[in-house]
């Protein structure tokens, strides 16, 4: 009786050990193939430019188009003359103080109204957010001679402030994405806090905020990188060389067709990166999660 349980036993084994052998047939192999000939291809297209541009800012002379990918001799002079030469460091500090209060002020519009759309009930609600979002199919500059037209009316220009308080409107796509992230938080625990006396800015504060951290960086991250490269409003109101912002102030290497310096622009743009680079790098644990969980709870 045991020989037989044993023969048994081994006689299933094999079978599923059978079950799970799974040849790779040749259709497989080579759809493997083509996918990794793809994916090097799209990691070539997506560095050359890269490369291009650092081998730019790294070579003698004002000539972006070399005849070889890599200069002959490697030299950071270009760096050494933007910095010294030029007003780079203010344009950065300026972009810097647009971009991080401009963040700021959209994650302060954005949240509290995730909130009330998401948890709260009141007039207008169901159709509320989609009407935010219907009015922002219309590009923002449609308004631009109007604005202008106040600014210059009330002396606004060349003022920092002014472009920020322009460009810092709520965003309704931050406010959908957000909103999208909160109905996914249990409304059981905003209803436990309410029970044992809690208020709605208690519960907004104590149990939303702190479970929303993750998607909160995402989106200060988003309201960030906007401004960081906003060209037009800064074009029309900033004209003060001492208030250019960040894209203002590159433009000054390439304006002018007969003396273009594409080195020093080139070395400029590296430089002028490694803001939202370092900024990416020191958040990516918190957009991963953040990006993950709101795909997963919206």
């Amino acid at each position: 009786m045991e020989e037989k349980l044993k023969l048994g036993g081994q006689t299933k084994a094999k079978k599923e050990v059978k079950f799970h052998k799974h040849e790779i047939s040749k259709q497989e192999v080579i759809g493997s193939w083509v996918g990794r000939v793809f994916i090097w291809i799209v990691i070539a297209i997506t560095l050359f430019p890269i490369i291009a541009v650092v081998s730019a800012s790294m070579a003698g002379g004002d000539v972006f188009v070399q005849k070889t990918i890599f200069p002959k001799v490697w030299t950071l002079s270009n760096y050494k003359s933007v910095i010294q030469d030029t007003n780079f460091l203010e344009w950065v500090k300026n972009s810097l103080i647009v971009c991080t209060t401009v963040a700021v002020i959209q994650l302060c519009l954005a949240v509290p109204a995730a909130y009330a759309f998401s948890k709260l009930k009141f007039l207008g609600r169901k159709n509320g957010l989609m009407t935010l979002m219907l009015l922002q199919i219309f590009p923002t500059t449609m308004a631009l001679p109007a604005i202008l037209g106040i600014v210059y009316r009330f002396g606004g220009m060349d003022k920092l402030w002014v472009l920020i308080l322009i460009i810092s409107g709520g965003n309704a796509y931050n406010i959908w994405l957000l909103k999208g992230y909160m109905d996914g938080i249990p409304k059981e625990l905003s209803e436990a806090a309410l029970v044992d006396g809690a208020s709605t800015w208690q519960v907004f504060t104590k149990i939303i905020l702190p479970l929303t951290r993750n998607m909160l960086i995402v989106i200060f991250l988003f309201s960030f990188i906007g401004p960081y490269s906003e060209f037009i409003y800064s074009a029309a109101l900033i004209k003060d060389p001492t208030t250019l912002t960040l894209p203002l102030g590159m433009e000054q290497f390439i304006k002018d067709k007969f003396a273009t310096n594409w080195s020093q622009y080139s070395a400029a743009a590296i430089m002028s990166s490694l803001p939202i680079v370092v900024l990416f790098m020191a958040s990516q644990k918190y957009i991963s999660k953040g990006i993950t969980a709101g795909s997963v709870k919206g």
